[in-house]
C-alpha cells in the first residue's frame, strides 16, 4: 500500500507518561471503529501525557507563533490486525488555531485552554511540570527524575506505553481514521516523583477524574525526538 503523504513534522520534547490500569468498561465506548483494546499482560491502561510540540510544521508550512506550544493528553492503547496504536480522549493544547486544524484534519478532539510548563534539566535529574487550565482550577503534573536514561527491555510496559506508532480517531459519521506516526525507539528515565493535582473533571468527565486522583502505577520521562506524522486515511 502506497503511504499517505506527510501532514505534520515536529519534535516532541521533554515528555511526562503517567499510567493507569483501569477496567476495561471504561474505555469499550471510546474504541475507534475496526479497533480493539491492546493489553499489556492482561492489563488495560490509559496515559496522561505532556510534552512539548516543538519546529513544529504543517503540510511544510511553518507558522510564526505556532511552532512551539504545549500539548497534554489522555490517552489509550487499541490494535487494528498488526499495527499497535492509540485513541485520544482528549486533547489540550493552548493555541486555537492548533486545535481547530487538528479536529478538521483528524477529527480528533482537541480543546484549547491556557497551558504552561517548567523544565529543569540539571546533572542527572530532571524535574519537570505541565499546567493547565483557569488560574483558580489549574491541573498540574510534576514529576522529579533522576538516574540514567534506558532504552526499554523487550516487552516491558515502558516499550508497551512508548512503541504504538498508530493513531485511531473515531469519526463523527460511525467510521474511523487511520494515520502512522514515526519517531525513533525513546530512551526513558524512571520518576522518582510523579503527582497530579487538580480537578480534571471538566477535562476527562468524572469517571477519568477518579482514575488520576491515584497515584499511577507507572510514571517516566523520555526526552522525545523529531516525529512524522502522515495524512489519515479511512478505515473499513
Amino acid at each position: 500500500m502506497r503511504r499517505p503523504g506527510v501532514f505534520l513534522t515536529a519534535e516532541w520534547n521533554h515528555l511526562l507518561f503517567f499510567n493507569y490500569a483501569v477496567d476495561p468498561a471504561l474505555l469499550t465506548a471510546h474504541v475507534p471503529a475496526g479497533a480493539e483494546l491492546d493489553t499489556w499482560e492482561g492489563r488495560t491502561f490509559v496515559s496522561l501525557i505532556g510534552f512539548e510540540f516543538n519546529r513544529t510544521c504543517v503540510c511544510g508550512i511553518t507558522v510564526p507563533l505556532y511552532r512551539s506550544f504545549e500539548e497534554v493528553n489522555l490517552r489509550f492503547y487499541v490494535q487494528r490486525q498488526e499495527r499497535r496504536g492509540v485513541a485520544f480522549l482528549r486533547e489540550l493544547v493552548p493555541r486555537f488555531a492548533v486545535a481547530a486544524v487538528a479536529r478538521a484534519a483528524f477529527g480528533e478532539n482537541y480543546r484549547c485552554v491556557p497551558m504552561a510548563h517548567h523544565v529543569c534539566a540539571g546533572k542527572g535529574a530532571v524535574e519537570a511540570e505541565y499546567s493547565w487550565g483557569p488560574t483558580r482550577d489549574r491541573c498540574l503534573m510534576r514529576m522529579t527524575v533522576p538516574g540514567e536514561s534506558f532504552l526499554p527491555a523487550e516487552g516491558s510496559l515502558a516499550q508497551f506505553i512508548t512503541e504504538h506508532y498508530w493513531g485511531y480517531a473515531a469519526q463523527r459519521d460511525g467510521g474511523a481514521l487511520e494515520y502512522e506516526v514515526q519517531h525513533p525507539r525513546w530512551p526513558v528515565r524512571r520518576a522518582e516523583i510523579a503527582e497530579f493535582r487538580g480537578d480534571a473533571a471538566p477535562y476527562y468527565g468524572p469517571s477519568f477524574a477518579q482514575v488520576l486522583a491515584q497515584p499511577p502505577d507507572s510514571a517516566f520521562f523520555a526526552e522525545g525526538s523529531a516525529v512524522t506524522v502522515f495524512r489519515g486515511t479511512r478505515i473499513h
